[in-house]
């Protein structure tokens, strides 16, 4: 079965810096996926590569097979949020998606339609110059959701959004992975991918780090560790310590345990009278798992400098 997208070994260089390194990885439909690295790893060089509005030096980046430039009515096959403040600002929102449903030969009752998805039904007639940064990014979503397409490339989506906005769009996109498209989200906030992902694509310094479900991933971070509350934390920590297990202090009454697992800690805190209020596996955050996969790309941009 054909990926939705795909890069293949995707090069690009820009003098001696190379922004992108034999970069392969693809995104399947139906399913939100994540495309993170650290700032300058070569995020924003790759989507615009798949969109045709840069040339690779190498390799090759397709949309359901083909070339996006290959496409005569590109907005139906992808539609793509990279720049949120792309619009003239003496336009009004309306007459910006006009233009847009015109050139790909898409009928003008889509416009209203994409208007009312993305919230800015009231606003239709205002020019683009007095809109916030929240609002100039939910036009960019309804102008790539203007030829109804399978897939979705969107540049950091929720910048500029209110918490309101933040919680909308997070629904709205998985609502989208749901119907089958392919949605490709590129983000920095990985507090918000957690909720939203489903998989990731990590990259550093142009190059593929990982490409992974998310709970595989988090389930990766968490090591086997385990947290706990306790009224007798010290005892606790003792009688665990004498097990094998290490175990460091979160809080007055918060323990993480490593070398034990839940029905170990259990049955020792029972057989010794200790009383346990909470007991579960430690979650990893995603933010934690990336800074993990990513350290070193960091730490060597960093130390070049």
């Amino acid at each position: 079965m054909t990926a939705a997208i795909e890069t293949r070994g995707l090069t690009k260089r820009f003098g001696r810096t190379t922004a992108v390194d034999d970069l392969s990885f693809s995104v399947p439909a139906g399913c939100v996926t994540g495309f993170v690295g650290p700032n300058g790893a070569g995020k924003s060089t790759t989507l615009r590569l798949i969109l045709g509005l840069d040339r690779p030096d190498a390799g090759d980046a397709l949309v359901h097979g083909a070339r996006y430039a290959a496409f005569r009515s590109p907005l139906r096959e992808a539609g793509a949020l990279l720049d949120g403040a792309g619009f003239h600002p003496g336009r009004r929102a309306r007459d910006h998606l006009l233009w847009l449903a015109r050139s790909n030969d898409l009928p003008r009752r889509r416009v209203a339609e994409v208007l009312e998805l993305v919230g800015l039904a009231r606003v239709a007639r205002r020019r683009v110059g007095g809109f916030s940064l929240g609002m100039r990014q939910r036009l960019g979503l309804a102008a790539a959701l203007l030829g109804d397409p399978p897939v979705l490339l969107l540049d950091e989506p929720v910048n500029g959004l209110d918490p309101d906005g933040i919680v909308w769009i997070r629904g709205f996109l998985r609502s989208l992975a749901a119907e089958g498209r392919a949605v490709l989200v590129s983000s920095h906030l990985m507090s918000e991918l957690e909720g939203t992902a489903d998989r990731l694509v990590v990259i550093g310094r142009g190059r593929l780090i990982a490409e992974t479900g998310v709970p595989e991933l988090l389930a990766a971070a968490a090591d086997g560790r385990v947290r706990l509350r306790t009224p007798r934390p010290a005892e606790v920590m003792n009688v665990l310590a004498d097990a094998g297990a290490t175990v460091t202090s979160d809080g007055a009454d918060e323990l993480t345990v490593s070398g034990l697992d839940t029905p170990q800690i259990a049955e020792l805190a029972a057989a010794r009278g200790l009383p346990l209020h909470e007991l579960s596996p430690r979650r990893a955050t995603l933010e934690e798992a990336f800074m993990r996969l990513t350290r070193d790309a960091v730490e060597l941009r960093e130390g070049s400098q």
